[in-house]
């Protein structure tokens, strides 16, 4: 399982101005149109860029290769550099079990200090956490692409998000979404 705890999100009011502003439109109206908005592509949704979550995820090293090709705006991580020698590794430094042995073998790298053959040997289900912040625009990318990913770290990754964002509406797809249709602008749109 791949915890991840939303740490704070930021944005949604500057968001919902920046939407007003681009139609000319009174901020109230800005809540429905948004929802109209959020899956429609072309540019129609880049408020959504606006609106920023900082999220605390732990995840093993194949899950962060995947994770990686998504833009985000920072992330920082536990440094294996400056970690891996603080302590010897157990079972639970790892996605699954690894064989005793060559747990066996990595504690002595850790023992000898030697970093380099240490990250060399170290399994891709080694357990890395970071903290990542990236707009709704990434999430509702990341979603669409790996919600059915063969990868369950992947689902759980996507449900947890589910659970926790505050405007998950925005990133999870309704299953009636029509993306067809613009938004004229009409006379009632004007402040």
């Amino acid at each position: 399982m791949i915890p991840i705890k939303i740490l704070g999100e930021s944005g949604y009011e500057a968001a919902q101005l920046g939407l007003s502003l681009s139609y000319n439109a009174d901020l109230d109206k800005m809540p429905a149109r948004m929802d109209k908005l959020a899956f429609k592509q072309g540019g129609h949704n880049g408020f959504l860029e606006l609106i920023q979550v900082w999220m605390d995820v732990t995840a093993p090293r194949f899950w962060w290769q995947q994770a990686d090709r998504y833009r985000l705006s920072s992330k920082m991580s536990e440094s294996t550099m400056h970690t891996l020698l603080n302590r010897p590794l157990m079972q639970l430094d790892f996605n699954e079990r690894i064989p005793a042995t060559w747990l066996l073998g990595l504690n002595q790298l850790v023992l000898e200090k030697d970093v380099e053959m240490l990250k060399n040997y170290l399994p891709e289900g080694f357990l890395q956490r970071r903290v990542w912040m990236c707009s709704y625009k990434t999430l509702q990318n990341i979603v669409a692409q790996r919600k059915n990913h063969k990868l369950p770290e992947w689902q759980e990754f996507c449900d947890m998000l589910k659970e926790q964002l505050a405007h998950p509406e925005f990133v999870f797809k309704p299953e009636c979404v029509e993306n067809d249709t613009e938004f004229p602008r009409t006379s009632d749109d004007r402040v």
